[in-house]
């Protein structure tokens, strides 16, 4: 396995979610409590809850999703922006090129995933900033904002998931997973943060399209087209 930024962000993640799981003063000191960041200006909850998990199955999901559609991304981003058709002068010989596009994949990447995180809990911020009961925690939503970010850059792959068996158009799965994600917050009553979800996709869909506008050019191609 390469040591990029993926592979640490995977690493720490994992260290400290098993670390926290038999320490709950490290839960209650770190995980995102919107009544705390409005109250007691704890700001580095937006932050530090992506580093914890609920469970070992918890950490197991987002870990697993993570690393593979965070792999697709890397290698698409740094791939699709020195590509020597489009007249990159970096590009000689397949070594400068893989140089720098690796480098502008990984800096993408850790943008993404920790601004996607910190964007991800807007709306429960919103919703609870006055509630001291509430609580949340995992990387959930910073793994949605690079799923997104993967999807809107290569809405044609295919994505073969766990519990289907057989493969999916990336747009398809994209589609499913936010009406799915919609449904299961307006109905409520779960544990699981779904505006969390939703606000994370959205910042994967946006920062894609800063980027490289022309990938929602291509998103919507992928679907009509």
């Amino acid at each position: 396995m390469d040591i990029n930024v993926l592979t640490i962000i995977l690493i720490i993640t994992v260290i400290i979610s098993l670390v926290a799981l038999n320490n709950q003063q490290i839960l209650g000191r770190y995980m995102f409590i919107p009544y705390d960041v409005k109250h007691h200006r704890r700001y580095d909850r937006y932050i530090t809850h992506m580093f914890l998990h609920a469970d070992i199955g918890h950490l197991a999901f987002n870990m697993f999703s993570l690393f593979f559609l965070g792999n697709m991304f890397l290698t698409q981003v740094g791939g699709d922006y020195y590509n020597p058709a489009n007249g990159d002068e970096f590009y000689l010989d397949g070594g400068l090129m893989d140089t720098y596009g690796s480098l502008f994949g990984q800096i993408h990447f850790l943008i993404l995933y920790l601004a996607g995180g910190l964007f991800a809990t807007i709306i429960p911020f919103v919703r609870h900033q006055d509630n001291p009961h509430y609580k949340s925690l995992g990387a959930s939503g910073a793994v949605s904002a690079v799923i997104f970010a993967a999807i809107i850059w290569n809405p044609t792959m295919e994505l073969q998931l766990l519990f289907i068996p057989f493969g999916i158009k990336a747009w398809l799965f994209g589609i499913i997973y936010l009406v799915f994600e919609y449904v299961m917050d307006r109905r409520g009553g779960g544990r699981i943060a779904h505006d969390a979800h939703i606000g994370g996709a959205l910042f994967g869909i946006l920062y894609v399209l800063i980027i490289n506008i022309d990938k929602g050019k291509e998103f919507i191609q992928a679907i009509f087209g």
